[in-house]
């Protein structure tokens, strides 16, 4: 307890935050291998974007994006923002993520996945998100997850 009679608290202040973030998505070797991108990163929210790539094609017809490429994207994007929650995680694990595929990707198009850390409790964190490609009002795919929150 503080002097005030508030309880304190150990949370990393918001740069620690970033920081353990960033670092986050740094050490996944997927994430690299991807082309992963951690374009914004803010309390508690996350967004991730990832180039367009021949290799990653699951229909070489249509040359639409495999959904497992999505749903790593996503994935870590959620993770993200788990550790930019304010309520200061130091890591964290997928416990149950739930993807639902809207529709394919525009082919030769980035996708980018956007997450929130809506909620957490003592250890688990629950985290919504969804993934574009260049059209913002139509997502390719929604998410909804729980993931560890261990501080």
């Amino acid at each position: 307890m503080s002097q005030d009679g508030n309880k304190t608290t150990d949370a990393p202040d918001a740069e620690t935050r970033d920081r353990i973030a960033r670092q986050f998505i740094e050490a996944i070797p997927h994430a690299a291998a991807l082309g992963m991108r951690l374009d914004r990163l803010g309390a508690g929210e996350a967004s991730i974007s990832m180039p367009w790539n021949a290799d990653f094609v699951g229909d070489p017809r249509s040359g639409v994006i495999h959904g497992g490429v999505i749903s790593a994207l996503m994935d870590t994007c959620c993770g993200a923002a788990v550790l930019s929650h304010p309520t200061g995680a130091r890591s964290t694990a997928t416990i149950d993520l739930r993807i639902d595929y809207m529709r394919a990707a525009k082919t030769r198009q980035a996708i980018r996945a956007v997450a929130v850390c809506y909620h957490v409790t003592r250890s688990v964190a629950f985290v919504r998100a969804q993934a574009f490609d260049d059209d913002d009002e139509n997502p390719v795919a929604a998410a909804n997850g729980a993931f560890t929150l261990e501080r």
